[in-house]
């Protein structure tokens, strides 16, 4: 009888492992053309409401990184795209969906990633395929920021705590990077602003700019977690 309960245990995990990962998925790719050609309210109030149920059920450590995801997220969103204008919104200004977005994305990358060998070395090949590309970009002048944050991806790589979760987002973040400006949610700037750099829309390595974010979350989440932890 333990192990049938073990087993089913398991197996409950594993379904609400699969389903949260689904649930992440269908909501930004469903979200985002509704945003694009209906309105940004009804993925707001969806994308927000979501968050807070999820909140809610979470533990005290997982609450932390939610919290800390919209502590860096939205200052972070508003920089580039108010301030340095790196890329604009359809509408101008960031919609509301937009930092919690990024936990569903974050947590969406970190349950693949700890189907994975957690190893530098593996995350190193992970973004392996990225380099010719990179390359090819920057020498054609289509991306030549992807230089820089190709060796952003791998510092990221060689001294965060959770190497494999940054590799992983450069892939989640490429792909639905594709998805919002192929769509023309969001459009990324040709010329970066204030560098001498170009960009493609997006950027091969957008990637970067979320693994740095995680990185960020990461931290201040295990000094917060740390911190709470009753001494003696």
């Amino acid at each position: 009888m333990g192990v049938l309960r073990v087993y089913l245990s398991s197996l409950a995990e594993r379904g609400e492992y699969v389903r949260r990962e689904i649930l992440y998925a269908a909501t930004i790719a469903i979200g985002l053309p509704i945003s694009r050609y209906f309105s940004e309210w009804p993925v707001n109030i969806w994308c927000i409401g979501l968050f807070i149920f999820l909140f809610i059920q979470a533990k005290r450590k997982e609450r932390i990184e939610m919290v800390a995801v919209l502590a860096f997220a939205t200052p972070m969103e508003l920089f580039f795209s108010e301030f340095w204008l790196i890329y604009e919104y359809q509408r101008d200004l960031m919609p509301l969906y937009v930092p919690v977005g990024h936990w569903f994305l974050f947590d969406l990358g970190r349950r693949i990633a700890n189907r994975l060998p957690e190893s530098k070395t593996m995350a190193g090949w992970v973004l392996v395929p990225f380099v010719p590309l990179t390359i090819w970009m920057a020498f054609d002048g289509i991306d030549t920021s992807g230089l820089v944050l190709l060796l952003l991806m791998f510092g990221l790589i060689r001294f965060g705590p959770a190497p494999m979760l940054y590799a992983v987002m450069a892939w989640l973040a490429l792909l639905m990077e594709l998805w919002g400006t192929g769509l023309g949610t969001w459009t990324w700037a040709p010329e970066v602003p204030w560098t001498p750099l170009t960009a493609w829309n997006p950027p091969l390595l957008c990637g970067a700019f979320y693994g740095l974010g995680d990185l960020l979350v990461n931290i201040s989440t295990e000094k917060f977690n740390d911190a709470s932890e009753p001494l003696g």
